[in-house]
């Protein structure tokens, strides 16, 4: 199915600046920095992976997205709204409603998905090399009060293939739990410009968004975080 160009300029809603931050060396990207990631419940985190230069040109692109296939309020299938508002780029978009948790390849108002923006493939790239292209760019905008509900991302075919996080905007407290419901869990801050990768034993862990700090981002036209997920669905 032919995705919507990506060209041409797109609704502002928000800018992305690490606070305090500092280059460090570069990889093969001159915006993807090279730092270790550290690992949390076998979870790999690279803190402040994208530089300054690199957010700003990931929200340029994700404005584009959001022109072509706008965000939208998900309801659950007892019917309740979330917190968040969602779109997505790529072939495929999950989607929840009265029908179910679900991937489809049109978003809601029925235009496809646009394609998946080259900065943000870059950064899978980077950081899962060996795994196959993801199919699914999941874009959700937290404002100051949203939160997101311990879960598991399951409604994929391929265990074997990992999710790649990237987090802009304002921190989030990222509370990390177990393969199973229930057991002691685990909380960190994820701040704008940092990735986290779910794979191997970590990749079917619960975990969730317990609340937003607003405004830790300066360049914020209003308070919130932007979550991007890559996927492969299929």
């Amino acid at each position: 199915m032919r995705k919507r160009s990506l060209q041409g300029p797109g609704p502002r809603f928000g800018g992305y600046i690490r606070r305090a931050f500092s280059p460090r060396k570069d990889v093969k990207d001159d915006k993807l920095n090279d730092m270790p990631g550290r690992i949390i419940r076998g979870m790999r985190l690279h803190d402040g992976f994208l530089d300054v230069e690199g957010q700003r040109g990931v929200v340029d692109d994700l404005r584009r997205v959001a022109q072509a296939a706008p965000f939208f309020v998900p309801v659950t299938p007892r019917g309740q709204k979330m917190s968040v508002k969602m779109t997505a780029a790529g072939a495929f978009g999950w989607i929840t409603d009265r029908k179910g948790y679900r991937y489809d390849d049109l978003h809601p108002s029925g235009v496809p998905w646009p394609e998946i923006p080259t900065s943000i493939l870059a950064v899978w790239r980077a950081v899962v090399p060996e795994a196959r292209a993801p199919e699914c760019c999941l874009i959700n905008w937290y404002g100051p009060e949203a939160k997101m509900g311990l879960h598991q991302d399951r409604d994929e075919a391929d265990f074997t293939q990992p999710v790649v996080s990237i987090s802009l905007g304002d921190d989030a407290l990222f509370r990390i739990g177990n393969a199973e419901r229930g057991g002691k869990t685990e909380s960190i801050w994820l701040r704008s410009g940092d990735v986290a990768v779910m794979e191997g034993t970590s990749r079917l862990l619960f975990h969730g968004v317990d609340r937003i700090a607003a405004g830790t981002s300066q360049l914020l036209d209003k308070p919130g975080r932007i979550n991007v997920t890559l996927r492969v669905v299929t």
